[in-house]
C-alpha cells in the first residue's frame, strides 16, 4: 500500500519542506504547541512555548512546473504572550501558545485567536505596501512643522513602499478562567467562541472583552470529590446552538446552548463501555480523551485517547462507529510510560478536506492515518534523513514482539522523546502540517 489519503487511490506522500533549527540541543522556548491552517489553507500559523506564533503563507503555484506547488514561507512572526506573574495566587503564567484558531476572512486583513494558560488575544494581520506622503504640517523625517511657515497647501499622495505585514492585537480577553485554558473553538455565527478550562467553559463575543457567559460548570462545591476534568471542547461546524466537550474519564458530552442559559445537563453522552479484559491499573488514564473533532460535514466527531483514534456518529451514543488502533504495541510498556510521564502525553488528531481519512501522530516522530473508505492505515515518519524535495516518503513498520523483519523498527528502540503531539491538514488539498519538538515538516501528496 502506498498511502493513505483522500479518494480512492492511494496517495504517495512526499517530503516538501521543513521549518526549524536543525540543532540537537532544542532551547525550551522553541518547542511548537499549535498548529492551525486557515480556511483557505493558504496560510499555516504556528505557536510555540515562547509565546511566539510564526505564519506561513503559501507561495502562488509555478505555472512553469507543473508538479511545482507553493511553498510556504515565512509571512508573520509576532510575540503574542508574554510571561507574567499572577501576584494573587503566587503562580507563574508561562507564555506558551495553547491553541490558535482562525476566523473566516471578511476583508483584505486576517483575524486570529491564540490563547496561553490564561488571556485569549484577537490579532489582526494586515499588509501595508502604500505609505502617504506630502503632508502639511509634517516634515518626510516625521517632525512637525511650525504652521506659521505653511504657504501652500498639499494634496498628501499614497506612495508605493515594500510591503510590511503588521500584526496588532485587537482585542484581549483576560480574567474569565481560574484553571489553565484547554481550548478555545470558534462559533459558526463567526460572532461568538468558547473558551475551556479544566472545570469550565466560557461564551465570549468576539467584540466584547469585558464579560463572557459561563456555559458549563463542572466544578464539585468540595474539591475533594472532583473525579473528572474537562480535556476538549468544540462548537458544532454548522451548528451555532451545539457544542461538544470531553472529559478524563473517556466520555463525551454534546451540549444544546437552547435548552438552558447554563448547560449542565448534557442532550448527549457518547460513552463507549470498557471491555473487561482490557482493564488494568492504568486503564482510567489512556482512556482520558485528549483531543475531540467534529468533521467538516458536521455529521461525525472524531475523539483521540492515548492508544487510538474512535469515530463517533451524533446519531449513536454507545459507541464508536469506527475505532483505529494508532500504537497499540504500547499497550505492554504502560508501565515504563508511567514512570516517564510519557501516559500524559496529549496527542491531537485531524480530518482531511473531505472527512475520509484521519491523522493522528505518534513516539519515534512517527504519524499515522487511517483511511475510512478503504480500512487501510499507514505509518510514516518525520525525519531529516528523507529531506530532498518529492521524496517518497516509505511505510514503516513496529515489531511489537518475536523475530524482527528488516525493515521493522523494535518496539523497546523507540524514541519517546521524539513525539509529534500537533499535525494539521489542509482544509483543500492533500498537503499536512507535522510538528515535531522545533521543526515543523510540511509534507504533500506526488504530483505526477
Amino acid at each position: 500500500m502506498a498511502g493513505a489519503g483522500g479518494g480512492g487511490n492511494d496517495i504517495q506522500w512526499c517530503f516538501s519542506q521543513v521549518k526549524g533549527a536543525v540543532d540537537d540541543d532544542v532551547a525550551e522556548a522553541d518547542i511548537i504547541s499549535t498548529v492551525e491552517f486557515n480556511y483557505s489553507g493558504e496560510l499555516l500559523a504556528t505557536g510555540d512555548k515562547g509565546g511566539r506564533v510564526v505564519i506561513f503563507q503559501q507561495e502562488q503555484e509555478n505555472k512553469t512546473q507543473s508538479h511545482s506547488r507553493g511553498e510556504y514561507n515565512v509571512y508573520s512572526t509576532f510575540q503574542s504572550h508574554e510571561p507574567e506573574f499572577d501576584y494573587l495566587k503566587s503562580l507563574e503564567i508561562e507564555e506558551k501558545i495553547n491553541k490558535i484558531r482562525w476566523l473566516p476572512q471578511k476583508n483584505a486583513a486576517q483575524f486570529l485567536l491564540s490563547t496561553n494558560d490564561k488571556t485569549i488575544k484577537l490579532w489582526k494581520i494586515s499588509e501595508r505596501d502604500k505609505r502617504p506622503e506630502g503632508y502639511n504640517l509634517k516634515e518626510e523625517d516625521g517632525r512637525y512643522r511650525d504652521p506659521t511657515t505653511v504657504t501652500t497647501l498639499r494634496v498628501p499622495v499614497f506612495r508605493p513602499m515594500d510591503l510590511m505585514v503588521e500584526a496588532s492585537p485587537r482585542r484581549i480577553f483576560a480574567n474569565a478562567h481560574t484553571y489553565h485554558i484547554n481550548s478555545i473553538s470558534i462559533n459558526s455565527d463567526y460572532e461568538t467562541y468558547l473558551s475551556a478550562d479544566d472545570l469550565r467553559i466560557n461564551l465570549w463575543h468576539l467584540e466584547i472583552t469585558d464579560r463572557s457567559f459561563n456555559i458549563v460548570d463542572i466544578k464539585p462545591a468540595n474539591m475533594e470529590e472532583l473525579t473528572e476534568v474537562i480535556t476538549a471542547a468544540e462548537f458544532h461546524p454548522n451548528s451555532c446552538n451545539t457544542f461538544v466537550y470531553s472529559s478524563s474519564k473517556g466520555t463525551i458530552r454534546l451540549c444544546d446552548m437552547r435548552a438552558s442559559a447554563l448547560c449542565d445537563r448534557h442532550s448527549k453522552l457518547f460513552e463507549e463501555p470498557e471491555d473487561p479484559s482490557n482493564r488494568s491499573f492504568f486503564s482510567e488514564i489512556i482512556s482520558s480523551i485528549s483531543d475531540v473533532k467534529f468533521s467538516h460535514s458536521g455529521r461525525y466527531m472524531m475523539t483521540r485517547d492515548y492508544l487510538s483514534i474512535k469515530i463517533w456518529d451524533l446519531n449513536m451514543e454507545n459507541k464508536p462507529v469506527e475505532t483505529y488502533q494508532v500504537h497499540e504495541y504500547l499497550r505492554s510498556k504502560l508501565c515504563s510510560l508511567y514512570e516517564n510521564d510519557c501516559i500524559f502525553d496529549k496527542f491531537e488528531c485531524c480530518w482531511n478536506g473531505s472527512d475520509n481519512v484521519v491523522m493522528t501522530g505518534s513516539y519515534n516522530n512517527f504519524f499515522r492515518m487511517f483511511d475510512r473508505n478503504t480500512k487501510r492505515d499507514i505509518t510514516l515518519e518525520a525525519s531529516r534523513e528523507n529531506n530532498k524535495p518529492r521524496t517518497v516518503l516509505k511505510p514503516r513498520k513496529v515489531c511489537a514482539s518475536g523475530k524482527r523483519k528488516k525493515d521493522e523498527i523494535s518496539v523497546d528502540s523507540l524514541d519517546f522523546n521524539k513525539k509529534i503531539l500537533h499535525t494539521a491538514w489542509h482544509p483543500k488539498e492533500n498537503i499536512i502540517a507535522v510538528a515535531t519538538t522545533n521543526n515543523l515538516y510540511i509534507f504533500q501528496d506526488k504530483v505526477n
